[in-house]
């Protein structure tokens, strides 16, 4: 049985029981996007698809270096006032993929249930898509990511302080044919898993900087499309790692060299069956009034949703102008300096590319961000402000479309968004902004090299 034609619990027990296997997979991901998980016994897991299992709520209330939230209070989802009991888990059958390089191994997604579904990521998408298909849409979705390899093992990485690290390739080399046949056998190795795990990849290319990849997974509806976008980034850095490489998601780890970003392009189709909701040939672009509506609702919510986008302290570090990154919320039509871009074209092409993604962001919150955020502005009916043409870094635009420089000031608009707390919950959006408060607390603790070098001496 094909791993990918799972659909049931029944074809869950029955794949495992074919493959003889002793052990499965079983993983969640967590707020930062970092899939967590163990190898579960075939008895333990052919009872979990019955039953669920207990996953400690740890993951839903530490950071990504496993640090406790610090700054949790009495009020917070978990913590140390509740005692990190285990909570519910369900297992998504139709998650099942094999792992190409663990002999048969398979892996299933883990979904988060009861008072913990109100702040796991995979849940929240659920909910704003189900929030979408009640207004009539079915939501569709392709993420493209870009990231850096390195000739570095996790040991040489830190045993060099994370400063000069070797690139897989020098110089700036975009979409270069070189480059790609050159190392065409970890190309093909990528291109491999990537059919293999379900998450093909419609294209794949070097980008401008050393060693830098882009790879664009190929569009799915919305459920599907956040599932794959987090499975390849976790599953690409193990890949790297098995070949004695690394690759970083990263926002920007150099400041010599663009960000690496995170796009989403996204679209509405009517679940009556009659089409695109987003196209309209006798409208200038093909925008219907539907996807104007969607397009306002993005741009106006983009600076109250940037945490969720944005969600590192590295992530602005890239958001500054001249470097393919946004730094206010504007629209053009095919226009890569603006945060949102209309791409016309057939009922079946047109669509939004949210271009203020980036790498590092969670697939799940990001594109849960990126649609709310589209389906808010259909139901309050809002327009857009003029169109960019033109490179938007050189032009004024409305101070309330100015994106945050920081993750504390980001933060603190989510957590007083109103539609932030009706699209998400306020479950999920005061233990979301915890995070990311303890994430700029934690930045506050190091002194930095600009500090050392600038001051030591002279001040």
């Amino acid at each position: 049985m094909n791993p990918r034609d799972v659909k049931s619990i029944e074809d869950a027990r029955n794949i495992v029981n074919e493959r003889g296997l002793s052990h499965v997979k079983v993983g969640i991901f967590d707020l930062d996007g970092v899939m967590r998980g163990k190898y579960m016994s075939k008895e333990k897991f052919l009872s979990s698809l019955d039953s669920g299992f207990a996953f400690c709520d740890v993951v839903l209330g530490w950071d990504s270096n496993d640090q406790l939230y610090g700054n949790a209070t009495k009020e917070s989802f978990t913590g140390w006032h509740t005692g990190f009991p285990d909570a519910p888990v369900r297992v998504v059958p139709e998650s099942c993929r094999e792992i190409p390089f663990e002999n048969g191994m398979l892996l299933f997604i883990g979904e988060f249930e009861e008072k913990a579904a109100e702040v796991c990521p995979r849940g929240l998408l659920h909910r704003v898509i189900k929030k979408a298909e009640d207004m009539g849409f079915d939501a569709f979705a392709a993420l493209e990511y870009e990231f850096f390899m390195f000739k570095e093992t996790p040991e040489s990485a830190r045993e060099k302080g994370y400063k000069n690290l070797e690139t897989l390739t020098s110089d700036m080399f975009g979409y270069s044919v070189l480059r790609s046949s050159v190392h065409s056998d970890l190309y093909e190795q990528i291109l491999d898993m990537s059919e293999k795990m379900d998450f093909p990849i419609e294209g794949i290319h070097s980008e401008t900087g050393p060693g830098v990849l882009e790879a664009a997974i190929a569009v799915d509806s919305a459920a599907n499309a956040a599932d794959k976008g987090a499975l390849f980034k976790t599953f690409m850095k193990v890949l790297a790692q098995k070949n004695g490489l690394m690759a970083t998601f990263m926002a920007k780890w150099s400041m010599d060299y663009p960000g690496q970003s995170g796009h989403i392009h996204i679209s509405l189709n009517n679940r009556d069956g009659s089409g695109s909701a987003f196209h309209d040939p006798s409208q200038k672009y093909n925008m219907s009034k539907i996807q104007r509506h969607f397009l306002a609702g993005q741009q106006r919510l983009m600076p109250e949703f940037l945490s969720l986008i944005a969600p590192t302290i590295n992530s602005y570090t890239r958001l500054i102008p001249g470097f393919w990154a946004p730094t206010d919320a504007t629209w053009g039509v095919e226009n890569r300096t603006t945060a949102l871009r209309v791409i016309p074209g057939s009922a079946k092409s047109q669509r939004v590319e949210y271009r203020l993604g980036s790498a590092d962001g969670n697939p799940y919150l990001t594109l849960a961000a990126a649609l709310a955020s589209g389906l808010y502005g259909i139901m309050n009916e809002m327009e857009p402000e003029e169109q960019v043409k033109g490179n938007a870094y050189e032009q004024d635009h409305p101070a309330y479309l100015k994106l945050s420089t920081t993750l504390w000031d980001a933060t603190q608009l989510l957590k007083t968004s109103d539609a932030a707390r009706e699209m998400f919950g306020d479950a999920f959006v005061d233990q979301f902004a915890t995070s990311r408060e303890w994430e700029e607390l934690e930045y506050r603790k190091h002194v930095s090299d600009f500090e050392m070098n600038r001051y030591f001496e002279i001040i």
